[in-house]
């Protein structure tokens, strides 16, 4: 039997309930995932790796049965971390029109690199369309409660973020 293996990349700086809603439905059509975040040298992210990393176990951790994920790092082409980790397509999120022209673009170059791995896009559940981990970053830079947009590890993990932030 062959194993379904998709990548999902992303910054997850934070993990926000939007991505866990394409994890969630990547679930049902995947026999495993590969959450990869992505380290990029000269941008410096509100969260560390293993902060980032941490926090999608254990909100993964809840799925366990649905399918089998890892969470990896990885800082150059999307295309290549899904070759090495032998996955057959890439997980995307759509919100909107604006995401989806982007995502096109970039699933087309990425299907010219990489012919053999398909992008799949997953629409945004509607009641997380607005949410996006930019905004999450900013109204918990200014002190608002971003409970409602990402799950409770990710939101105390900010929490400390900003107080660190706050004390520099």
């Amino acid at each position: 039997m062959t194993t379904r293996v998709a990548l999902y990349s992303g910054s997850f700086d934070p993990l926000t309930f939007g991505h866990l809603d394409v994890i969630e439905q990547g679930a049902a059509l995947f026999d495993k995932i590969i959450v990869a975040i992505g380290v990029h040298h000269g941008k410096a992210p509100w969260l560390t790796f293993d902060a980032r990393a941490a926090i999608i176990r254990d909100v993964c951790a809840r799925l366990d049965g649905k399918c089998a994920f890892e969470v990896v790092s990885f800082d150059g082409l999307v295309v290549e971390a899904a070759r090495w980790h032998g996955a057959c397509a890439i997980l995307r999120g759509l919100r909107d029109g604006v995401d989806f022209d982007y995502e096109m673009q970039m699933a087309g170059m990425n299907g010219t690199l990489a012919p053999e791995i398909r992008t799949i896009f997953l629409p945004a559940s509607p009641g997380l369309r607005h949410v996006s981990g930019t905004f999450v970053r900013q109204i918990a830079a200014l002190g608002g409660d971003v409970s409602g947009f990402a799950p409770a590890a990710a939101v105390e993990a900010l929490k400390r973020a900003v107080q660190k932030r706050d004390n520099t």
